[in-house]
């Protein structure tokens, strides 16, 4: 699964493991002086762009992620692929569009939307020495399609390069409301087995729908089915009492999970992919988070947030290993108040601004669908700084795989460009053009943004949630250094640019292979 080497490691698994226990240096980075560094990649869940300290958040104090921003590299025009969390996280993990997959949020129960044969962040890095794991909110799909929650979960993440899982199978807000660990459910009784339903209810557990008294929050009616831990969800559950988890646990159990796998591997190179089901619907924060903050449950989420991130901190610093680990902070779509349950989002916002100057949130083809909060730190390495340039997360996995002395295939990662520099603060010139995907597909081209027509307005759903989508029957071009809010149309004015956008959208589609000269 992963690119050819271009500095000596053993040529096989069980070699490098000999390596390891003979107590060999670990491997060393392309430029063959250094030692490997950790990854750790803290992947936020529906963070906006202003909802940190450092990009301005009132209402809420995030003291620890601001650390990050002011000793490391705080970037103001970084971007997630997609508007929504499912295709964020498959361009994420294979550096291809979403689009390519026909990418869309998944329901609990679908089959792994990445192939096994696709190479993936992870198996190039396993490739590269390092050792593999992901804990946290996954929503990419488990199984063939015909899963059975009781057996062997499988193929999942250890089929595409991690070594160690630790899931959230799909989101909060979903069924099945269990941890999977490795290929199996947590804690799960053999007696009492596991079915779940996306069609029809199952079993006698009580719906939102049936039950309403016994919810804790209010949903509309696709989150008002199968309620867990007093919360109604999207699905149908039966069975799994003694695996059912409780939401105010997830930062412990899985900052606990996160501490030991680095603990685990400290001295050896590792990965950790660290996906936070916060601040996510529902959001229940643990009690000591409540109150933290004056705008409610989804401002304390973002408490929650920086306490977790400011443990991974603490871990690495007691470890020895911050001056060797590089830390990517970020996030993987922009923000939503309204997203299924009433919590409070909209009525105690105040003056905080999720998206920051930007237009639109989660879902929408508007900059703040994909503009997202994202930091580099290294101690030692990364000056501490601010970055203007246009990164995708597209790129990460190029990026690492410039880091680790990984030659990509042409057939690997094809939309994903090595911008290394960029992210190590040494260039302050990124991309030239990034594809920003919802309901339809924009390009940034500089500061020039093109929203493809969408054959219809924004659909009701969109309204309904108080998000403007920016879909629309028209095409739209923005000048966003003069326009960052995105109000103004230029497309009437600047046909032949519309023309000219839209043929490298077309362009971008149409490649089926790494391009020999790399697009910027």
């Amino acid at each position: 699964m992963s690119g050819k080497k271009v500095f000596c490691v053993l040529p096989v698994i069980g070699a490098i493991c000999l390596f390891f226990a003979c107590g060999q240096a670990p491997p060393e980075s392309s430029s063959g002086s250094e030692p490997l560094p950790n990854i750790v990649l803290i992947y936020v869940d529906d963070l906006g762009y202003g909802d940190v300290g450092a990009y301005g958040a009132s209402g809420v104090s995030t003291p620890n992620i601001d650390f990050l921003a002011q000793n490391g590299l705080r970037f103001t025009d970084a971007h997630c692929s997609a508007a929504t969390c499912t295709p964020s996280r498959y361009a994420l993990l294979t550096g291809r569009y979403a689009f390519r997959k026909e990418a869309a949020v998944l329901p609990g129960n679908a089959p792994l939307l990445i192939d096994t044969a696709t190479s993936t962040l992870a198996g190039m890095l396993k490739g590269a020495g390092y050792t593999t794991g992901v804990v946290g909110k996954w929503h990419l799909g488990l199984g063939d399609g015909f899963l059975d929650w009781n057996q062997a979960i499988k193929p999942g993440p250890l089929e595409l390069g991690f070594d160690y899982s630790f899931l959230i199978p799909s989101t909060g807000d979903r069924v099945p409301s269990v941890y999977v660990e490795n290929h199996r459910v947590v804690n799960l009784n053999a007696d009492d087995p596991i079915t779940v339903s996306y069609r029809q209810p199952v079993g006698d557990r009580p719906t939102g729908d049936t039950h309403p008294e016994l919810r804790r929050m209010v949903a509309d009616p696709q989150h008002n089915k199968t309620i867990v831990n007093g919360i109604s969800r999207i699905g149908y559950m039966e069975g799994g009492e003694s695996a059912l988890w409780t939401d105010e646990e997830f930062p412990d159990i899985l900052n606990g999970k996160a501490g030991n796998f680095i603990a685990e591997n400290r001295d050896q190179p590792f990965f950790l992919y660290y996906s936070f089901h916060d601040i996510h619907v529902p959001r229940l924060p643990n009690p000591r988070f409540v109150g933290k903050s004056s705008m409610g449950p989804r401002g304390d989420a973002i408490v929650q947030t920086d306490w977790m991130t400011g443990q991974i901190i603490k871990k690495l610093d007691a470890l020895g290993l911050s001056e060797n680990t590089i830390i990517l902070f970020t996030s993987d779509n922009g923000p939503v108040l309204n997203d299924g349950y009433e919590d409070q989002a909209v009525e105690l916002l105040g003056d905080h601004q999720p998206a920051g100057p930007y237009r639109g949130g989660k879902y929408s083809a508007y900059e703040a669908g994909t503009r997202v909060p994202m930091i580099a730190y290294w101690p030692g390495t990364i000056k501490a700084g601010t970055s203007n340039a246009l990164f995708g997360q597209i790129d990460i996995y190029a990026s690492l795989a410039g880091l680790a002395g990984q030659q990509l295939s042409r057939e690997e990662a094809i939309d994903s460009k090595d911008h290394l520099p960029v992210l190590l603060g040494k260039a302050q010139s990124g991309r030239e053009m990034l594809v920003e995907e919802s309901l339809t597909i924009s390009l940034r081209e500089g500061n020039w943004k093109y929203i493809r027509p969408f054959g219809k307005n924004d659909p009701a759903w969109i309204t309904e949630k108080g998000i403007e989508g920016g879909f629309r029957v028209e095409p739209q071009l923005y000048q966003l250094q003069d326009d960052p809010g995105e109000t103004n149309n230029l497309a009437d004015q600047f046909p032949e640019r519309i023309q000219a956008m839209e043929a490298k959208i077309q362009e971008i589609e149409a490649r089926a292979k790494r391009p020999d000269m790399a697009m910027k």
